[in-house]
């Protein structure tokens, strides 16, 4: 038994509980109980499954972060993106679907761990990820509109629901539109005070009592929606027999979305002692969350902004705050699990409504509507991508739009420049359109030499058609790879300047390219390259290409 205990302490973080994590807990226990409800309603099914996913994401995803704040549970985003990914599925088959989506992309999230794809996550654009989210946003807002007045709308798209609720006031339910708006209310006053933490948990309690004291019997309440298990929640194992192939499309895709944000989490809240978020750790930490989700019947959980930022607001020095903060809710659902079904659904739509408006920045879609035309196209593209198609296709078009904005950036972002010797240095000026006759041109490359970036060199390139006998001295330091493209744009320069019996040296050369770039290689492709390795001394080796192209072209001392 003690061998026992003692593996499970091995599980357990290695900081001290300190009195602030356990008051830090408690906040954000009882924060996340309107939060945890609102996103399984959000996601279509019972809430209870965005408590019990909070509860799960908290103790099991917060004991195994780097970045040691992060609290990981249920979010507008994953909740939005699940929801979508079982828009075809029928109402009695979803719950289990969505646990064995939330399963799926644990294990989706722990592979790219596996895989160290972290470092990856710097290539989704800024203007992107703020298109995607403002779009989250909006579909929240829209698609809450139908639950806060009572309405049926049947559309999956929830701009749809928005425009049905509107085109058909006749079908608002005046007892759910009240209490959606008292909730409403109850949420922007207390914004505005010193009880704003405990505005959302208000939202819940008030509401209900009215609904109950007026006999409102015609408002849907959490109990309608789905079954409210009482005591102790255990695991269970996913039932396989709701997969289908679109169901791991979702999956990937609420991993993307869980993953990118829980790199954005580690960006805004770094550790307190300096030391660096490991990105791979902290996928693994978020997958671990989500297979614990949903052996507890959970959905889909992920690094969140706002409950991180609540959890260092309340003075959390450790992960313990985070882990603390699971378990006190864990006694709130076992306490009080009766009462979750007696609350009325308008008030979880007034919640995601109002925590959707105050996540858009528009500040930040002002800078990035005015940092230029690539960005506003990357921001406009996504959010409406976002607004109209499934977000598993949204955050598909978002990931492709990130990389070709990349390629499109490298091949823009270049410039090539000469430097002349002047008493022993180089001086750099503007690179010549066209070669002379014997002239020596050292040229240098400001920008990435992938793929685009190749192609936008080569088009810059000095012409040495008609000339005679010309050199030209390429740089390469600092650049430690090269792609096929580049050895491809290097061979048919070499051959150009070859026709005009010129040639070609490559000076401040890694050893790493000389190792790819082999003589038997360079011989296939037809290649006669003369190559200066890099020396400790910049501009050592490009001076010694120089002295060496000076003999070459018979170029008298000046």
């Amino acid at each position: 038994m003690k061998s026992v205990f003692r593996r499970l302490r091995g599980f357990l973080p290695r900081e001290r509980i300190q009195r602030a994590d356990v008051f830090a807990g408690l906040s954000g226990a009882v924060a996340s109980v309107p939060d945890g409800m609102a996103a399984g309603a959000l996601a279509g099914v019972s809430p209870v499954h965005g408590l019990y996913a909070s509860m799960a994401g908290r103790v099991f995803g917060g004991s195994t972060t780097s970045t040691r704040l992060m609290v990981v549970t249920a979010t507008s985003a994953s909740a939005l993106a699940a929801g979508s990914a079982l828009a075809e599925v029928a109402p009695e088959q979803r719950s289990a679907a969505l646990i064995l989506l939330t399963l799926f992309a644990g294990c989706v999230m722990i592979a790219a761990a596996v895989l160290r794809l972290g470092r990856y996550t710097r290539f989704v654009s800024h203007s992107v990820m703020t298109g995607f989210l403002a779009g989250i946003a909006a579909n929240i807002v829209f698609g809450q509109l139908a639950q806060l007045t009572g309405v049926s709308a049947g559309s999956s798209i929830a701009l749809l629901k928005a425009v049905h609720v509107l085109t058909h006031p006749g079908e608002i339910d005046i007892p759910s539109l009240v209490v959606g708006l008292f909730a409403l209310g109850l949420l922007l006053v207390s914004a505005r005070t010193r009880w704003r933490l405990v505005g959302p948990l208000a939202a819940l309690v008030f509401p209900t009592v009215l609904m109950a004291a007026l006999g409102w019997d015609s408002v849907t309440r959490v109990s309608d929606v789905g079954a409210i298990p009482s005591g102790f929640p255990l695991p269970r194992i996913p039932d396989l027999a709701a997969l289908t192939p679109s169901l791991l499309g979702g999956a990937a895709a609420v991993a993307v979305i869980v993953l990118v944000q829980g790199a954005g989490v580690a960006q805004a809240v770094p550790n307190r002692d300096g030391s660096p978020s490991d990105p791979n750790r902290d996928f693994a930490a978020q997958g671990v969350g989500n297979i614990a989700a949903a052996l507890f019947r959970g959905m889909p959980v992920g690094g969140s902004l706002g409950q991180t930022a609540l959890n260092t607001t309340a003075g959390a020095h450790t992960r313990w705050g985070a882990i603390l903060s699971g378990a006190w809710l864990l006694g709130i659902l076992v306490a009080f699990a009766p009462l979750v079904g007696k609350v009325p659904m308008p008030t979880l739509a007034a919640i995601l409504i109002v925590a959707a408006a105050g996540a858009l920045e528009p500040g930040g879609l002002s800078a990035i509507w005015s940092s230029g035309s690539t960005s506003r196209i990357a921001l406009a593209a996504t959010f409406l991508a976002t607004l109209l198609l499934p977000v598993s296709a949204a955050v598909g078009i978002g990931v492709a739009l990130s990389l070709i904005l990349q390629l499109n950036r490298e091949a823009l972002d270049l410039r090539v420049v000469r430097l002349r010797v002047d008493n022993g240095h180089l001086v750099e000026v503007p690179a010549p359109v066209r070669l002379a006759d014997h002239e020596i041109v050292i040229l240098d490359v400001y920008g990435s030499l992938f793929y685009a970036g190749a192609r936008t060199l080569q088009a810059n390139l000095p012409d040495p058609t008609g000339t005679h006998g010309p050199v030209v001295i390429l740089r390469l330091r600092g650049r430690t790879s090269a792609s096929a493209t580049f050895l491809a744009v290097v061979g048919d320069y070499v051959r150009r300047l070859e026709n005009a019996g010129g040639a070609l040296y490559l000076s401040g050369v890694d050893p790493r390219i000389r190792e790819r770039w082999t003589d038997n290689l360079l011989d296939r492709q037809g290649v006669r390259v003369e190559f200066f390795p890099a020396t400790p001394t910049i501009g050592e080796s490009t001076l010694a290409a120089y002295a060496q192209a000076r003999i070459r072209v018979h170029e008298p001392d000046t």
